[in-house]
């Protein structure tokens, strides 16, 4: 009976095993991001510093100036491909207990890929090449730089590009319904409620391109940057030449001066691009949530949900603010990252190296907030009724038209004169109408003037909405 509990209480605390997670990634969102855990997780690690030790020793093996190793036969060929594409936890697991001996994480995954291939007929002197004239920071600043771009290419991106398309719906859908501006918080000229969306887009659109555009780079070049150790061995090869091709192999950009480590400015590139992009991203997330509290927009809800654990009438946007506040934690890692990671002493320091394990974090605290976001916009409703009320209470706009066609036909002190009729009062339709109607101008620019509604006051907005980036 005691035995039967002790197994009840394990099955259950293994369940539950997300509630005992320190980061709410791995927590409370851990269903946001699971798509990042095959990246940027222990395993993930492991799995891509397999892949480029493996990579490494088949390109050695295809390199006829590498006289003492042989040509990989096909059942060779087919085992260490099948390492690298059927890696499993059980692999890494087993990488992880070697680890425990050898107390170096990249030198377990060399005991474990001679432990894959054994000493048959078909590895003869193999096993000696696994590695070859490699420092570690070969293996990891290339496992990094898959890592990172896998996530860029793989989740990043096209997320970037689905809130893009959805902010184009939006647009689309209200280029011409007309709103009214504030700036500094006070009433401006209107606009409409799909061309601020368009203004979103275009910042949107740049931000993604450049962080699309952003050069992967790695280095494979040996313990201090120099081929010292390949030269010693084979110095008839042209190493720069089989580095660079590698590296470039791999789908990235290859760095021959470095010191032991690759120097990191394109990952400090890579994150600030991403903070540019996660910023614009904070800046429509304050918008919405202002827009809401003016009641410009209302929120589907489902019939569950509860708003307020006090006040059954409220809808929250916590949408918008929690992709606010994980957009926040994932600019404050990144920056971390970006201003810390290109400075290391000397030809080498390890700060790099525990800074970098914590990709995964800032990467998921934008994925997090990218989710919360689609949902928030999901669940968007122009309510085009208040937007109306509000625009059709401020004639007062209209006066930037009225005193720029005074300047036109030269009416005198223009700017003056509409001040003194608008400011600190409430200006109506027919208070704004008697002061056309005195002005000195064509008839047909006066009957354009009284024609104008604050609604109508919104110049090419429309058309501009409606632009692709």
């Amino acid at each position: 009976m005691i035995r039967a509990l002790r197994g009840l209480v394990y099955s259950i605390d293994m369940e539950l095993t997300s509630l005992k997670a320190l980061s709410p990634a791995d927590g409370r969102y851990a269903d946001k991001v699971q798509g990042l855990r095959g990246i940027f997780s222990e395993y993930g690690l492991i799995r891509f510093r397999v892949l480029v030790e493996i990579r490494w020793l088949q390109w050695l093996a295809d390199d006829r100036s590498i006289v003492d190793l042989e040509p990989l036969s096909p059942v060779m060929k087919d085992m260490l491909n099948h390492i690298v594409d059927g890696f499993s936890t059980d692999d890494a697991s087993r990488i992880k207990k070697i680890e425990a001996k050898t107390n170096h994480d990249v030198k377990a995954v060399e005991y474990y890929i001679r432990e894959r291939i054994g000493s048959g007929k078909d590895a003869k002197n193999l096993a000696d090449f696994i590695h070859f004239a490699c420092t570690s920071e070969d293996i990891n600043n290339l496992a990094y730089a898959l890592m990172l771009r896998t996530a860029r290419d793989e989740i990043l991106v096209p997320r970037m590009k689905e809130i893009v398309a959805r902010l184009r719906t939006i647009a689309n859908e209200n280029a011409a319904i007309s709103m009214m501006s504030r700036t500094h918080g006070q009433t401006a000229s209107p606009t409409t409620v799909g061309k601020e969306f368009a203004n979103v887009i275009e910042r949107l659109h740049r931000a993604q391109e450049q962080f699309s555009a952003i050069r992967v780079r790695g280095k494979f070049n040996g313990a201090v940057g120099n081929f010292n150790a390949h030269v010693v061995a084979y110095p008839e090869t042209d190493w720069a030449a089989v580095s660079s091709a590698f590296v470039e192999s791999l789908g990235l950009e290859a760095n021959l001066l470095t010191t032991q480590i690759e120097p990191h400015d394109w990952t400090a590139e890579y994150c600030h691009a991403l903070i540019r992009f996660n910023t614009v991203l904070i800046d429509l997330c304050r918008d919405v949530w202002g827009y809401v509290s003016l009641g410009y927009f209302t929120q589907r809800v489902a019939k569950d949900e509860v708003g307020s654990s006090t006040m059954p009438h409220k809808v929250n946007p916590i949408d918008f603010e929690n992709a606010e506040g994980n957009l926040g934690l994932a600019n404050a890692l990144l920056d971390h990252f970006a201003l810390k990671l290109p400075i290391s002493r000397w030809q080498r320091d390890l700060t790099d190296s525990t800074v970098q394990r914590n990709f995964g974090v800032a990467i998921a605290y934008v994925a997090i907030a990218i989710q919360s976001l689609l949902n928030g916009l999901g669940k968007l409703q122009v309510n085009s009724e208040a937007i109306a009320r509000d625009i059709d209470d401020n004639w007062e706009v209209l006066g930037e038209a009225v005193q720029t066609v005074m300047r036109r036909y030269g009416i005198a002190e223009p700017y003056e004169k509409l001040k003194a009729l608008t400011r600190g009062r409430k200006v109506t339709k027919q208070l704004l109408h008697e002061f056309i109607a005195g002005l000195e101008i064509p008839d047909d620019a006066k009957t354009r003037l009284l024609a104008l509604t604050p609604s109508t006051y919104t110049g090419l907005a429309a058309g501009l909405a409606r632009r692709d980036s």
